[in-house]
């Protein structure tokens, strides 16, 4: 069974707003080895489209916007390469080497998870939660940005049942932002 792992950068009090975090190159290498890892992507609708019109324009012409440092390519190609799974009832079609989901999400996703393979990634606030509700999440990644932003979604806001969580593993890198990846406890 292939794991589904989730990873979002997150300010410290906690809030996700993609256009407050400062990426760099050193956060943009370690998204790019976490995309590698796995097999295929697993978004919503909203991720879908913000990864879409951001990372294949790049992708496909290797031309970047006035401001984009180079050392986005390698994340632009790794994203553009991979088998995507978009879980939408609006979207009426997509490509992007992209598939939809539709139906019972747990059943496609533990369909999905039978698969043999390295595992699947997930990002977004909205389909996590559901993933976290349904136990099929087996690896959290949060990296922890050193900024307060006061505003965009919390993480699992509403969630209506605690997950417990182990630290399998930790990294700082030079901008302050540490890595915290973590592991369900399943009960016996």
């Amino acid at each position: 069974m292939r794991p589904l792992r989730y990873s979002i950068n997150i300010s410290l009090d906690g809030c996700y707003d993609h256009e407050a975090m400062g990426p760099d190159e050193e956060l943009h290498r370690h998204a790019a080895n976490t995309l590698a890892q796995a097999d295929a992507l697993l978004f919503g609708r909203v991720i879908y489209g913000l990864m879409e019109s951001a990372w294949r324009p790049v992708a496909e012409t290797g031309v970047r916007p006035e401001g984009m440092p180079e050392w986005t390519l390698p994340f632009a190609q790794t994203i553009h390469a991979a088998k995507k799974y978009v879980v939408s009832s609006t979207l009426e079609r997509v490509d992007w080497n992209a598939e939809l989901l539709r139906g019972d999400l747990g059943a496609e996703v533990r369909r999905l998870k039978q698969e043999p393979g390295k595992g699947l990634y997930v990002a977004g606030v909205q389909l996590p939660m559901a993933l976290a509700q349904l136990g099929l999440i087996d690896e959290y990644e949060f990296i922890v940005h050193p900024r307060l932003v006061g505003r965009g979604p919390t993480l699992f806001a509403g969630l209506p049942q605690h997950v417990d969580l182990r630290l399998v593993g930790q990294k700082a890198f030079r901008s302050g932002a540490v890595v915290l990846r973590y592991e369900p406890v399943r009960s016996a």
